[in-house]
Parts: structure tokens; sequence; C-alpha cells
């Protein structure tokens, strides 16, 4: 008897061990979302704000879409750090900073249609659905867009169309955009995207080869007007309008 006392007191006090230390997996859970929470609120605020992006409208959104769902796990530690960060396919997922800033260069208000050429993991196509009323991004590699296109399902955005195509030929079915933001570096400013784009409309994108300017480009009355923004570092763009155009 003493004996079957002495086992079920040692299992007992086993059980009660093994549930502290291992839970049921939502504590931790719970601990890492809020970890991830406090990290993006220092992102914004350190990274964003603190550069010069005030549009409060894009920090709303940059406070709310999860970065790190965005980047691969391996990688999660680091999606709100201050750079870029890969994603697989020779790609990356663009500093916090830049997606801010191009972001509020689109000044956007709400009611826009938006293209968007480089979709990439789909994070920054999900902070402009947060902004905008119909977001239409275009992914060169079909992996990165069926997997940014299911993330983005996923995750319950209902203005978003994901397509697998070369986005120098921009989305013609959907034109004219109310804006267009381009997340790779063309040698020179596509002119299908140029044509795409509705009156009053702002391009936002970085042009050059070894080189880069960002640049924001507004259409007055057929008219192209462009400004310089500041020195980028984007991956370049690909395609068969690229190679046509050299």
């Amino acid at each position: 008897m003493n004996k079957w006392i002495i086992f079920l007191s040692v299992s007992v006090v086993s059980f009660f061990f093994l549930v502290t230390c291992t839970g049921d997996g939502k504590g931790s859970e719970t601990s890492r979302r809020g970890d991830f929470k406090t990290m993006r609120d220092r992102m914004v605020e350190t990274q964003i704000k603190a550069r010069g992006v005030k549009d409060p409208r894009v920090l709303s959104a940059m406070l709310k879409v999860e970065r790190h769902l965005f980047v691969p796990k391996e990688h999660q530690p680091s999606a709100y750090s201050d750079q870029p960060l890969p994603i697989g396919e020779g790609q990356t997922i663009s500093q916090p900073y830049i997606v801010g800033l191009m972001t509020e260069l689109l000044e956007l208000k709400g009611e826009e249609r938006v293209l968007e050429v480089g979709t990439g993991s789909g994070y920054q196509a999900a902070i402009l659905a947060e902004l905008a009323k119909e977001v239409y991004t275009i992914e060169i590699i079909e992996t990165l867009a069926a997997s940014a296109k299911r993330l983005l399902l996923e995750m319950g955005y209902q203005n978003i169309q994901v397509k697998a195509g070369d986005g120098y030929l921009g989305w013609p079915e959907h034109a004219p955009f109310d804006a267009i933001i381009v997340t790779c570096a063309p040698d020179r400013i596509p002119q299908p995207l140029l044509d795409q784009l509705k009156d009053g409309g702002r391009l936002v994108v970085p042009v050059g080869t070894h080189s880069q300017e960002l640049k924001k480009i507004i259409k007055r009355s057929g008219r192209i007007e462009s400004k310089d923004i500041l020195p980028v570092i984007f991956v370049p763009m690909t395609g068969e309008g690229v190679k046509q155009k050299k």
C-alpha cells in the first residue's frame, strides 16, 4: 500500500510539473503575440514616425498589419527591425520605413483603386488594403504570388486581387488606377504604367540600375510631373516587358 501511495504522489507531482512547464501552448503563443505587438509599436514610433511619415492612416495601418506573418519563420524575430529581409526566390520584404514612406506618397484617402507591381510576400498589399478600396497586385514569380494570395485570403482581405504576371505591362483590364506603387526597380518608368494612371493619379517607383532614385510621378492633364524623393536600393524589375525595351 505504501508503495502505491508513493507512486501516486510522484505521478501527481510529475503531472503538475509537466503542465506547468509545457502548458497547452496558448500562453506562449499569447506571449509571442504580445512581444510582436510591442516590437511593431516601437517600429512605427522609432523607424517610421520619427523619420517624418506623418499620415495617421498610414501609421495606423502599419500598427495593425502583422509584419512577422509575411516573413519566413526563421526571420520572424527580426521582422520589425530596421532592414529589408529575405522572403525566398532571391526577393526581399522592404525596410519598414520605405514601406511607410512610399505608402504615404500615394496620398490614399480610402476610395482609390491601387495597382502594386511586385507583390513579394504580400505585406505592402495588406497595408494598401487598409487604406484603399481596391488593390490589384502583380508578382512575376508564381510561387510568391500563390503564397501571398493564400496568406492574404487567410487574413481576411477581400479587397485584394493577386495575379502572377509581368508587372511592367500593368493590369489594363482594371485601369485606370488612382495610384500605382512599384516595389522593384525598372531602368526607366514603364510607359504602360503611365498609360494606366488616372489623370491626377500618383505613381511611386524606384528607377535606376546601379544607382536608384525613388520618384513620385503625378499625371496632370496628360502631362507627367516627376519629383525625386531619395536614393534607394530595390531588386531589379524583370520580365518580357523590360527585355523588349532594351
